[in-house]
């Protein structure tokens, strides 16, 4: 429940906790993939076989579609897969993430956490999504810009 907490659920229930028992304030570190391509990811890992038949499933939809269902207010079973700028909220508190690298950068991200663990790491991928090309037609590309724009400024916002 932890490896993947959001910061409202950190905020919540880990922070109190450190701050009573360590008296100490912990960082925040997350990993924020680019919008479409998480959508992909997230696309092509419930098109995996065992998947079919499942509701969320998205065998038989088209990228297009998934990313059309994700837009929606009251979403399929099949596209209800969150949102990464709200994983990563700042609370009205403060509690936010402290350190915020790009999935994409995998170099820099190793470096900061050898760094701060004192350790030298040696990574293999794991639990990847199916390999296969995906393309969102412009408009749809155009309509999730729109809509989830937030996502997108917080993926520009990292360094």
């Amino acid at each position: 429940m932890l490896k993947h907490a959001p910061v409202y659920r950190y905020n919540r229930f880990v922070r109190p906790m450190f701050e009573r028992v360590c008296n100490a304030e912990l960082e925040i570190m997350a990993v924020m993939r680019e919008p479409v391509s998480w959508l992909g990811s997230w696309y092509r890992y419930r098109q995996r076989p065992f998947m079919s038949g499942k509701p969320n499933s998205t065998e038989g939809i088209s990228f297009d579609d998934f990313v059309l269902a994700y837009m929606k207010g009251d979403k399929p079973g099949f596209a209800d897969v969150g949102s990464q700028f709200q994983f990563m909220k700042t609370q009205p508190n403060g509690t936010g993430v402290t350190h915020l690298f790009r999935y994409e950068d995998q170099p820099r991200l190793n470096a900061f956490l050898e760094d701060r663990l004192n350790v030298k790491l040696s990574l293999a991928q794991e639990n990847v999504s199916p390999k296969m090309p995906l393309a969102l037609s412009d408009d749809v590309a155009t309509r999730f810009r729109r809509k989830c724009a937030e996502e997108f400024d917080l993926y520009a916002s990292i360094e």
